[in-house]
């Protein structure tokens, strides 16, 4: 197993468990221990986890993960969230796409489709469909954040405010019923604020580790969005809380 592949699956189990001890993650990743300490020394020097005796912990109740690190989890459930969300997307359709794992996804699987626009602030999905020239693509500038891969700011918001999106998909680090969407960056909430007010369509794509979450920076009360696209595991109750407030739910 590659280093960014046990690194990628000890960030998910610490943060999941919030601890770890070096025996349960050298099982886990049929490694030695003398392996998992290296990771885990290495993960502690870029501040993704603390390095305790014996293992590791988490201290941050709503720690964001590099993209890098969280674009192998709930892969699945991602791309089957990504294909019904890209079913919502008509012919010649103009798209506003912000960062985030699950938005990514929904870029593959529009990738091979021609007469769309995709208006996108994340150098990532940029690099991925620049290849594509049968998608006319517009890169959004502005403020670039390493965990996110998105240009963010009153640059960005100042260029969407110019355009008109049919539809825009946004990816939330927490949504509630009662605190709607959230992200872990004041600035990035900014800007996907900024394609929503540009956008006839908004659609919040999120599976569900991010359902029942509130992180730091309020994005926009559900209220704001039309529809939810998220995976088979939404709790019936979280569904009805949601529906409550006037969107409409997609199971994938």
């Amino acid at each position: 197993m590659l280093k960014a592949d046990r690194t990628a699956r000890i960030l998910d189990y610490v943060v999941r468990e919030g601890s770890a001890d070096v025996h349960a993650l050298a099982e886990l990743l049929d490694v030695s221990g003398a392996t998992v300490r290296r990771d885990l020394q290495s993960l502690h020097e870029q501040g993704l986890l603390h390095r305790t005796r014996g293992g590791a912990m988490t201290g941050a109740v709503n720690l964001e993960l590099p993209l890098r690190h969280r674009a192998g989890r709930q892969q699945e459930e991602k791309r089957r969230i990504a294909v019904a969300a890209a079913a919502l997307v008509p012919d010649g359709a103009v798209v506003g796409m912000t960062g985030g794992t699950t938005v990514t996804e929904i870029a593959h699987a529009l990738a091979e489709r021609s007469g769309i626009t995709i208006v996108t602030n994340a150098v990532n999905i940029a690099a991925d469909l620049i290849v594509r020239p049968e998608i006319r693509l517009v890169v959004v500038g502005g403020n670039a954040r390493t965990a996110s891969y998105e240009l963010v700011g009153p640059a960005a918001e100042r260029m969407l405010a110019q355009y008109h999106l049919d539809i825009a998909f946004i990816g939330v680090d927490g949504l509630t019923a009662s605190e709607g969407c959230t992200t872990h960056d004041e600035m990035e909430a900014h800007t996907d604020r900024a394609f929503l007010r540009s956008s006839a369509r908004s659609v919040v794509v999120a599976d569900n580790t991010k359902i029942g979450r509130v992180t730091f920076a309020e994005i926009c009360p559900l209220a704001t969005i039309d529809d939810l696209v998220t995976d088979d595991i939404l709790d019936e109750e979280q569904e009805k809380a949601i529906t409550a407030r006037g969107v409409r739910v997609l199971r994938a």
